[in-house]
């Protein structure tokens, strides 16, 4: 049996699709297409997949991915890419399909460009000008007090027309995996940066050693 990663951008309205409505898109897609996927055994049978780092709402994505099971031999991957972009809800675009090479848990960095108009760059400058910058990440269990700067020393600006963008990697680890709205949050309560005209990317992922988690995304 071969493990197929299917990957993926989530743009657009596509943003606001939650996990588990994604779950049941893919389900319904994979269904529609008529490809070999394998299903799980017992009373109710359903699409095995698992989803590499699945991304918070309202957040965009070039380098989306979901892990599903095939028991058909040599299959036919840009197949598998044509007939599910074919029915594809907007703003999802599968752009490689594979076998399966990286594990899920090399994952140690999730890279993300994010933006704000041009006219918020004053109050962003100021965070590089800050000590220390704590914030309140909740778990299931517990609360645990982060501080940004320790990952994000400073924000790296640069401008091109109404928006002002920068770029953080941050741990996206299953012991330490920090949301970009952490920061976005701490910015607005700091210095008056609206956290709701700021668009957030994913660009990439990134094992431990820096080395990117395949494929190579697309650049922004």
């Amino acid at each position: 049996m071969i493990t197929v990663r299917i990957w993926f951008e989530k743009r657009n309205e596509a943003s606001y699709i939650s996990l588990l409505d994604m779950q049941r898109v893919m389900q319904r897609v994979l269904k529609r297409s008529g490809l070999p996927v394998w299903h799980t055994l017992g009373f109710n049978p359903h699409i095995y997949m698992t989803f590499t780092c699945p991304l918070s709402l309202g957040q965009e994505s070039l380098c989306e991915s979901v892990d599903v099971k095939t028991e058909a031999e040599n299959p036919d991957f840009q197949s598998w890419q044509d007939k599910l972009n074919a029915i594809m809800p907007a703003g999802i675009h599968v752009f490689q399909v594979e076998p399966a090479q990286d594990k899920a848990s090399e994952i140690a960095y999730a890279c993300y460009t994010i933006s704000y108009p041009a006219a918020a760059q004053s109050k962003l400058e100021q965070y590089n000008g800050l000590t220390e910058a704590m914030v309140e990440k909740k778990g299931k269990k517990s609360k645990k007090q982060i501080n940004l700067k320790q990952y994000i020393p400073a924000l790296d600006f640069y401008t091109e027309g109404k928006r002002t963008d920068f770029c953080v990697c941050l741990p996206a680890t299953q012991e330490l995996n920090l949301n970009p709205s952490l920061l976005t949050a701490f910015l607005e309560q700091q210095f008056g940066a609206s956290a709701a005209e700021a668009s957030i990317l994913r660009t990439g992922l990134l094992k431990a050693n820096k080395v990117p988690f395949r494929p190579r995304c697309r650049n922004v």
